[in-house]
């Protein structure tokens, strides 16, 4: 009895799989992702960055083992996000150089996807940046350009610069990406925060420009912002709520706004979980009739059992990351990847 239950479950999953795939039309659809890699450094030491850390001498033992494994592991995760297909546009942090993002491209996972790669070098001292990766067959790469972030208050501490990126998906609409990494909580929440509402500043003049010269301008950021969604520099600062209802162009929308309330998130901090990664859209990804567009729900946090690791301290599964300190764990990445759907 046992065998035939199971059997037919078996076949309605396969069933079910099957008619997902069948009906699924990728011309239709446009998945963007959004990952924080955890230190996706390469082993050849740098002498301009902070990347001792991560050589075979180190204290971490990082080598061309561990780096393999992890290259492939992300390969692996990214191509999970779509079971129908490779995304169109990915974007990373906590990348060193584009030599780690060429070999992530060419793993088994990705290497069908033929992406191409956005990125520069940042001023960030331990060398780490932002990068978007994007399918050439359904995304036209038109231009992008760096903002970099000099605090006026602290003209010592440099950071990762916004990535910009314009091009044309496969419908020939006009798209406009920013790939973020605001400063760590490092310092304490509240002593960091004038560096992420500084950081959040220039990004919204950037928007408030492309919505003056196009108010029909289809906008999407994306990023590890060290924040939530509730915060000062995301909330109000950005203008990046929940609001449905709202006429103000200017008003950006937060796809991760009411998960964060529910208590949902991407990272875990002893025990609590936070929204650090976030996708923001501008409104007329929301509410147009024509073209690609996203429906409110339309982001998910993508988490898989193969991606956690069993916390016995807290009972909850938590992202699986590769290093706790010294302590090599083998994981993927201490942040869960976030991704969105849109559909036309």
């Amino acid at each position: 009895m046992r065998f035939i239950l199971f059997t037919s479950l078996l076949l309605l999953i396969t069933v079910s799989s099957f008619s997902q795939n069948a009906n699924y039309q990728a011309e239709n659809n446009f998945t963007v992702v959004f990952y924080n890699v955890e230190n996706l450094f390469d082993t050849i030491d740098n002498p301009n960055t902070i990347d001792e850390q991560f050589l075979p001498q180190s204290d971490k033992k990082w080598n061309t083992g561990r780096y393999n494994k992890k290259i492939n592991d992300l390969g692996r995760v990214i191509s999970s996000v779509n079971i129908n297909e490779l995304p169109e546009l990915v974007g990373l942090c906590e990348i060193e150089n584009k030599t780690v993002l060429e070999d992530l491209t060419h793993s088994r996972f990705l290497k069908k996807g033929d992406y191409g790669i956005v990125h520069e070098e940042s001023p960030d001292a331990r060398g780490i940046d932002v990068a978007l990766l994007y399918r050439k067959s359904d995304f036209q790469y038109i231009n992008h350009q760096i903002y970099r972030i000099h605090f006026n208050f602290d003209p010592e501490t440099t950071t990762r610069d916004i990535l910009y990126v314009k091009g044309n998906m496969n419908n020939g609409e006009n798209l406009h990406v920013f790939v973020n990494h605001w400063s760590s909580r490092r310092e304490g929440q509240a002593e960091s925060e004038p560096k992420r509402v500084y950081i959040a500043q220039v990004l919204r003049s950037k928007v408030d420009s492309l919505l003056s010269k196009d108010k029909k301008a289809k906008i999407i950021i994306v990023g590890d912002f060290n924040d939530e969604p509730t915060n000062k520099s995301i909330h109000k600062v950005l203008n990046a709520t929940n609001n449905l209802h709202t006429k103000n162009i200017y008003e950006l929308y937060n796809l991760m706004f009411d998960k964060a309330i529910n208590g949902e998130g991407t990272y875990n901090f002893r025990g609590n979980w936070n929204m650090l990664d976030n996708v923001i859209v501008s409104q007329t990804l929301l509410n147009t009739k024509k073209g690609y567009r996203v429906s409110p729900d339309g982001a998910m946090i993508f988490k898989k059992r193969w991606m956690m690791y069993d916390n016995v301290k807290t009972g909850q599964f938590t992202p699986s990351k590769t290093y706790g300190g010294p302590n090599y764990y083998g994981g993927i990445s201490d942040h869960f990847p976030v991704y969105m759907m849109l559909r036309k």
